[in-house]
């Protein structure tokens, strides 16, 4: 059986190699276009930066797939980089729709305004009301105002880090030998982190669709739906489709030879990128930005120079041209400012996701110590007691004549 699987392995390899690299060089391509254009005409860094952070996901994920299928030792680490960076592609697209509605405090504010608007809009509020954040965050997102938008970015930074940190996890598992890559049984560490990375994934991507449902109204002008299908495809299809072959490998419907499992997925990733790619070019379009935004460009530099042109019946006439230049739109400043502010950003939010996170950890600490210390004082208290009540017993009782 073991025979039969490397030699179906062997005669797949080579053109499955052909073919991927073929799909995979056409979604580099298309995708290094696309994001080009973006730096060329980088005229709203605070949209852009998490446009071209979304683009760069497809070339990253065919670089690592044809990588991993050429030679099945680098499987593992091109895995781990791709979903380190699926992870931040997630949390960028949802900072680029923030970005679309204007910014964080716009976003809180517009939240704030949904949550006040009359009862008869929203029906009867009174049993709404009574429900805590959690509930009303899966049942009617729209009550939740400024909580809407912190349990939003909670979600996606959570899955940054939790995905990152699996990641790394799986690598030192497999180091060790106990990860065992599409194994589902106990004592290997595939089947867990599959469950919590699957679990964090869910609770993320219905964050952002709860997020989008309150705001699309909002976001009409970009078309968010094909932006949010586009991107959602190649984060929940892929994950999806990796489990799926590993459960079609275990059961023995397809070959269980480990390089069989992570090549097919490597393939199937290679020709998937180069469709994201071309999609990527309709959804998110550089066209709407080659024009400047008065209103959004931080500084404008005007140039005006006269020229005198001396006509034939011996008169002049002065000629004035003025150049614009908008700051911000040279290729090399626009990755600057997306390496280092969109950095600044990152590191900020996953300071306060953990801050978030830590605060109810703190305080159950902190009941628990309260709990046990008053445990502790209720017990030497009693002890006091019995003390006291042996010793009054003691000079209560007349001496014996």
């Amino acid at each position: 059986m073991r025979v039969t699987e490397a030699s179906t392995y062997r005669d797949l390899h080579f053109p499955s190699l052909i073919i991927g690299g073929s799909f995979a060089a056409v979604a580099i391509c298309v995708s290094v276009f696309s994001i080009l254009q973006h730096l060329r005409f980088y005229t709203n860094p605070a949209e852009q930066k998490w446009i071209v952070s979304v683009l760069f996901m497809v070339p990253v994920y065919a670089a690592e797939s044809i990588i991993s299928l050429s030679n099945s030792k680098f499987s593992l680490p091109c895995d781990i980089l791709r979903n380190c960076y699926e992870a931040f592609a997630l949390y960028s697209f949802g900072s680029y729709l923030v970005a679309c509605l204007g910014g964080e405090r716009r976003v809180v504010e517009f939240l704030e305004n949904e949550s006040k608007k009359p009862l008869l809009e929203r029906g009867d509020n009174e049993s709404k009301k009574k429900k805590n954040s959690f509930w009303k965050f899966l049942s009617d997102p729209y009550v939740l105002g400024r909580e809407l938008f912190v349990i939003e970015k909670f979600g996606l930074v959570q899955y940054m880090i939790l995905k990152t940190f699996c990641a790394f996890l799986t690598f030192l598992l497999e180091l060790l030998g106990v990860y065992g890559d599409g194994e589902f049984k106990w004592y290997y560490g595939y089947p867990y982190i599959v469950v919590v990375l699957n679990f964090s994934q869910m609770w993320a991507l219905f964050c952002l669709v709860q997020f989008y449902n309150v705001t699309h109204e909002r976001l009409k002008e970009i078309k968010p739906l094909a932006k949010f299908i586009s991107f959602k495809a190649i984060v929940f299809a892929t994950w999806w489709q990796g489990f799926g072959i590993a459960l079609l490998c275990y059961y023995g419907i397809l070959p269980k030879e480990g390089r069989f499992q992570n090549g097919l997925q490597d393939f199937l990733i290679c020709i998937e990128m180069a469709i994201a790619a071309v999609a990527h070019l309709f959804v998110f379009p550089a066209e709407p930005y080659h024009y400047i935004p008065i209103s959004e460009c931080g500084k404008i530099t005007s140039e005006t120079s006269k020229t005198e042109v001396k006509l034939e019946e011996g008169g002049l006439v002065e000629t004035t041209e003025t150049h614009v230049e908008a700051s911000g739109t040279s290729i090399k400043e626009s990755v600057q400012d997306i390496v280092i502010d969109g950095g600044q950003h990152v590191v900020k939010d996953v300071v306060l996701t953990i801050n978030q996170a830590m605060g109810p950890v703190e305080k159950g600490v902190t009941k628990i110590q309260d709990t046990i210390h008053q445990k502790l004082l209720d017990s030497d208290g009693k002890e006091e007691t019995e003390v006291t009540e042996e010793v009054t017993v003691e000079t209560s009782v007349p001496p014996k004549k």
